[in-house]
């Protein structure tokens, strides 16, 4: 299995000790760009056109809550394919 399986894995099972940059890498795999907070803020939004933004704190542990925003946006990315 890749790397890239296994990321992928990682995420899909919710697992609780994926990062910040893997979410990352995987948002801008499926052609989402992250722009960086102003003013101090830890909040990163991720925005690709005809799709809702997707807004993460960049704090370690991510919350399963991003986790599982990142799996929809997977599983929507592999049904339009």
């Amino acid at each position: 299995m890749s790397k890239w399986d296994k990321l992928l894995n990682k995420i899909c099972s919710l697992s609780s000790d994926v990062r910040f940059n893997e979410l990352k890498k995987i948002l801008e795999s499926y052609g989402y760009t992250m722009y960086a907070p102003s003013g101090g803020s830890s909040h990163y939004t991720f925005r690709k056109t005809g799709r809702n933004p997707i807004t993460i704190p960049k704090h370690e542990p991510i919350k399963k809550v991003y986790v599982r925003m990142v799996k929809e946006i997977i599983e929507n990315e592999e049904e339009m394919s």
